[in-house]
């Protein structure tokens, strides 16, 4: 008898896994469509970097404040485009930066097409393995506050008149690796029931698929010596 229950209660485990994983990816497809929506009005309107992070911050505080109280509800998926639609008007700015220069339209392809590739390159293969990743999470959570550490490091010396390109897209190469290392450990936790919310889990991959895509964007321009 122990058995038998046991199947049944990983059947549905798997059935709702499997269901977090279809909202999931549905509201990852809608919220991708609709920030490169307002990406392409912050472009049209010319709109400046300080715009940009004042988009970026209130991205932040929704994602902070705001989404935790309304995960479990609709008003949580009008968060969850809210937040997705601020962040993508913030990169507004940096795209017209490449679009302006000589091979700036193929950079962008580049970054693009390669995003794409490599986000459904893991996906489908902790999909298809079924593979844990959830050994990955201290790893990458050090990596990231390291991340973020250089990063304001490198910010602190450009205040200063100090510039290092090679420092800089060294760094991201490693945000590239870190967020290729995020959609695995971010599917695998769908995918083993570790995260049972939809719009969390959204939130999460479409994370790391733009910061994938903006790592990218800087060490294709600087590889066409843009």
């Amino acid at each position: 008898m122990q058995p038998q229950v046991y199947t049944q209660t990983r059947a549905v485990d798997r059935s709702e896994s499997a269901k977090v994983l279809r909202n999931t990816y549905a509201l990852l497809a809608m919220t991708v469509l609709f920030s490169a929506f307002t990406a392409g009005i912050a472009m049209a309107t010319g709109m400046g970097r300080g715009m940009g992070l004042i988009c970026s911050i209130a991205a932040i505080a929704l994602v902070w404040f705001v989404l935790p109280r309304t995960a479990n509800s609709a008003a949580g998926v009008g968060v969850v485009f809210a937040f997705t639609g601020l962040l993508g008007a913030s990169i507004g700015p940096l795209l017209n930066h490449y679009l302006g220069m000589a091979s700036g339209g193929q950079v962008v392809m580049q970054a693009l097409g390669t995003t794409a590739l490599i986000f459904f390159a893991l996906s489908a293969y902790v999909l298809t393995t079924r593979k844990d990743f959830s050994f990955m999470g201290g790893f990458l959570f050090v990596g990231l506050i390291a991340v973020l550490v250089c990063a304001i490091g490198m910010m602190i010396a450009s205040f200063f008149g100090v510039y290092m390109p090679i420092a800089q897209v060294a760094l991201s190469g490693v945000i590239a690796l870190l967020f290729s290392g995020f959609i695995l450990y971010d599917t695998s936790r769908i995918v083993h029931g570790g995260e049972t919310n939809y719009l969390m889990a959204t939130t999460s991959l479409y994370l790391n698929i733009l910061n994938l895509f903006t790592s990218l964007l800087h060490i294709f321009g600087f590889a066409s010596d843009d």
